[in-house]
């Protein structure tokens, strides 16, 4: 067996770190200037198409009807309302939260999978990683405690959604079978998940609101690193990691990039972080960490939800 250079792996992990750890600041940013489900739908068009294009050049585009079927499926729930979600909320919370809420997601996979007979019954490191989990998360944010806005529990609602619709998109991910290489599938997802998106943004009145002439540059630049390093160049890193390296130990970025996204919203955005942020994310952290050992090969099938 052929074993890549350290440097390359070292490259590679770097990349699902820090990039994707990123793309909620990017996100953010983007939707300064541009509606967040035009702007997530434009994303993902753009990004799908590409890459179609590449394996259609290359003649080795063999799709079935069952193939696409699948791809909106789960493009819908992973993207249209998963990462759509995500931008959306991002309108009212800052990324760093965001970040941390999203990072329930393989918590939520392995109490699903094992409620819908998909995975076996967590085991007790699971259901303690659970449990510190949704501490975190109520230490986070509470929506119902004095003082909190309708937009934070407008932008909190929109964030569970996001993250229950990645969890149900994750699952039939792993239950759809196909022959298709993954990089096709997933630009499959993202056409159909973005076109999905701009009819959502479509059917908001987001259009209205949609004046190319008004977007930034900064926003700009973040629209396009989001395409460029979070949907080209972060996932093929994770495709061939995925193929070098044991499940478990790519699975770690469900880690990582929460405390990568509230670090760099602290640096460059200046959201404020608080005693309780940083108790949070440290609760939010060790409650995955938990989980994503005690299950090794499930969270790590989550990840395109991060294409």
């Amino acid at each position: 067996m052929h074993h890549p250079r350290k440097s390359l792996v070292a490259a590679a992990f770097a990349s699902i770190y820090v990039i994707w750890g990123s793309t909620y600041l990017a996100i953010q940013i983007a939707i300064e200037s541009c509606p967040p489900l035009v702007m997530a739908g434009f994303r993902f068009l753009i990004s799908g198409l590409v890459v179609w294009g590449v394996f259609r050049v290359r003649g080795t585009v063999v799709t079935t009807l069952k193939d696409w079927r699948d791809a909106a499926i789960v493009g819908a729930l992973l993207l249209s309302l998963g990462n759509g979600g995500v931008s959306f909320g991002e309108q009212w919370l800052p990324s760093g939260t965001t970040a941390l809420l999203i990072a329930m997601v393989p918590v939520w996979v392995a109490l699903a999978g094992w409620a819908t007979g998909i995975s076996s019954k967590p085991g007790g490191r699971a259901w303690a990683g659970l449990a510190l989990g949704i501490t975190g998360v109520c230490l986070l944010f509470n929506p119902f405690e004095s003082g909190g806005s309708a937009t934070d529990r407008a932008g909190f609602y929109s964030i569970m959604v996001a993250a229950l619709s990645w969890t149900a998109g994750s699952l039939y991910s792993r239950k759809a079978k196909s022959t298709i290489p993954v990089l096709l599938k997933v630009a499959m997802q993202m056409i159909c998940g973005g076109a999905l998106l701009l009819i959502m943004g479509g059917a908001t009145g987001e259009f209205a609101r949609f004046h190319p002439s008004s977007i930034t540059h900064r926003s700009l630049t973040a629209f396009v690193y989001l395409i460029l390093f979070g949907s080209w160049l972060g996932f093929t890193a994770y495709v061939w990691l995925l193929e070098v390296c044991h499940p478990a130990q790519v699975a770690t970025y469900a880690f990582v990039n929460p405390v990568v996204a509230v670090f760099l919203g602290w640096l460059i955005a200046g959201e404020q972080l608080t005693p309780r942020t940083v108790a949070a994310a440290a609760v939010i952290v060790c409650g995955v960490c938990l989980v994503v050992f005690a299950s090794p090969s499930a969270p790590a099938r989550t990840t395109t939800t991060k294409a």
